[in-house]
């Protein structure tokens, strides 16, 4: 049997696993729906609001930058292990590693040009509010809230 075999023997077992395990929890427990447990559950709490809402776009844009850099260290892993089999290296006399090396700094010099144009451009900043100071003029004058206020301290 060949590794992809044996790669394929476990993925059919871990599908087979959870599976057997949900099927089992499906004949296994009791059916007894109510009103409570046809609700919504939010941690305990009782949902207000619509589910559908407003999410700023620089969250966006944050995960996908971060998905830039995970999918840049999946590309560094084969990297480095082509790059440190010593038989290839041999073969080729360095040649190998040296273009191995200057490849994959190419590929991080230009991923690093797209940090720094994302940084430059303010997309890693997240911008603060601005106070607004009110300037309403109340009728009510201002001795008459103190008033109140000392009244219930």
């Amino acid at each position: 049997m060949s590794e992809f075999g044996e790669i394929l023997i476990y993925i059919i077992g871990g599908i087979a696993f959870i599976f057997g395990g949900l099927v089992t929890a499906w004949i296994i427990r009791p059916s007894r729906p109510n009103e409570q447990k046809l609700t919504t559950y939010e941690s305990g709490e009782e949902p207000f609001g619509v589910a559908r809402g407003r999410i700023n776009i620089r969250f966006y844009i944050i995960a996908l930058i971060f998905l830039l850099f995970e999918v840049e260290i999946i590309f560094l892993f084969p990297w480095a292990t082509v790059f440190g089999n010593a038989d290839l290296i041999a073969e080729t006399q360095g040649l190998w590693g040296w273009f191995a090396f200057i490849e994959m700094l190419i590929f991080v010099g230009i991923l690093t040009l797209g940090l720094a144009y994302v940084w430059a451009k303010g997309y890693l900043e997240w911008p603060k509010p601005t106070q607004q100071i009110n300037t309403y003029k109340s009728p009510v004058p201002k001795e008459m809230y103190e008033k109140i206020n000392e009244k219930y301290k």
